[in-house]
């Protein structure tokens, strides 16, 4: 989801998340320079790292930026990449300039992107994001359709068995699962021990103002995946997970008055709502919120969607009214900044997770004359 889309659609996210997103930066994890990860492999343990990047690119300039992202990418000892989706435009300002990036979720734009995607010369998984297929219902010139496109999508970039990029690796598929079918997208594997596993939840309110049914589906196979997920975790003694999905969930829904009381009053000197809207993420909250008080291991819960790095400890326990002391929030980089973030594995390190913001100076403003 594009900036300019989020000013057009602020009334789409409930107040509490709308003011609150950009404040949920809460303790970060270590981000000490560190070792390069190692390149996966077949044994259990050992320091290893994998880099994640998404929304992006956008526009025709950034396409320039993205490229000198994949060749940094390129240059490291990863074990693999995923891109969190929003691996395109928005349609609507598209449709204001047309000239400004290539034409959302056209067949040539896929093409375009999965070229990209191959260019990696490590793993690459994609889990999709709103402007991949959900939003070309808010073209106003194209008459486009969300679920053929979403097929589309499932054709291209999901081979069975194995991701993308020029080293696949072996994944497995929710597809293979009774009554799931359809959801090739939602991958996982293991490196080292540590379980991941990737959830296809967008942005631009999940789907569900469109199509209610396809996100209601859609839901109950991410929640069946999560669910899934965690077992796998506690049954193989992972050091713990990493989930990976394109939405923001609204974290900050789910504060207490208090907690979002201290953040908006300190920010814009107003209250929070005395209770949040509901929203289409809620049910899949629900079900994090119950598999998190039943684990204790550290859990790495990777997006995209607002586009602002950051990391913290974003979920709250309602059982203790305190946030999760073992879940991490970790969004990467989105339009306009081209920059990827890359996660090193470090089981010396309690926390599991060591995060370092990459940046390409050449992407960046600071860098320039």
């Amino acid at each position: 989801m594009s900036d300019d889309q989020k000013v057009a659609d602020g009334g789409r996210r409930p107040f509490i998340a709308r003011t609150l997103g950009a404040l949920a930066s809460l303790p970060l994890l270590s981000a000490c320079a560190g070792t390069r990860g190692e390149a996966a492999g077949t044994g259990r343990g050992g320091e290893f790292a994998f880099g994640i990047v998404g929304d992006i690119p956008y526009t025709r300039a950034q396409e320039a930026e993205y490229a000198r992202v994949i060749g940094e990418m390129n240059s490291r000892d990863l074990a693999f990449v995923a891109h969190i989706g929003d691996a395109m435009f928005d349609p609507r300002p598209w449709e204001r300039n047309p000239k400004l990036a290539r034409q959302p979720a056209t067949d040539e734009n896929y093409a375009y992107v999965l070229g990209t995607f191959q260019s990696v010369r490590h793993p690459l998984v994609l889990t999709p994001g709103d402007n991949d297929w959900s939003d070309v219902v808010q073209f106003k010139t194209l008459k486009m359709d969300p679920l053929e496109r979403l097929a589309k999508l499932r054709a291209m970039f999901y081979p069975k068995g194995r991701s993308l990029g020029q080293n696949p690796m072996a994944v497995e598929s929710q597809s293979g699962d009774a009554g799931f079918g359809k959801f090739v997208e939602n991958l996982t594997w293991s490196i080292r021990g540590l379980r991941f596993a990737t959830l296809h939840i967008v942005g631009s309110n999940d789907n569900a103002r469109t199509a209610p049914e396809e996100q209601k589906e859609r839901q109950d196979a991410n929640i069946a995946w999560l669910r899934k997920a965690f077992a796998a975790a506690k049954t193989e003694a992972s050091p713990g997970l990493v989930l990976i999905t394109h939405a923001n969930p609204g974290f900050e829904n789910r504060w207490t008055r208090s907690y979002a009381d201290r953040y908006v009053r300190s920010v814009i000197g107003a209250k929070a709502p005395e209770q949040a809207a509901p929203t289409p993420y809620d049910g899949f909250l629900d079900a994090l919120i119950a598999e998190m008080q039943a684990y204790a291991r550290p859990v790495l819960y990777v997006h995209g969607d607002t586009h602002i790095f950051r990391t913290g400890r974003p979920l709250l326990n309602p059982k203790t009214q305190r946030f999760f002391e073992n879940l991490t929030r970790l969004e990467t980089f989105g339009w306009p900044d081209s920059a990827w973030v890359r996660v090193v594995v470090n089981p010396t390190n309690r926390e599991l997770f060591e995060i370092h913001p990459e940046y390409a100076p050449s992407n960046s403003a600071n860098f320039r004359g």
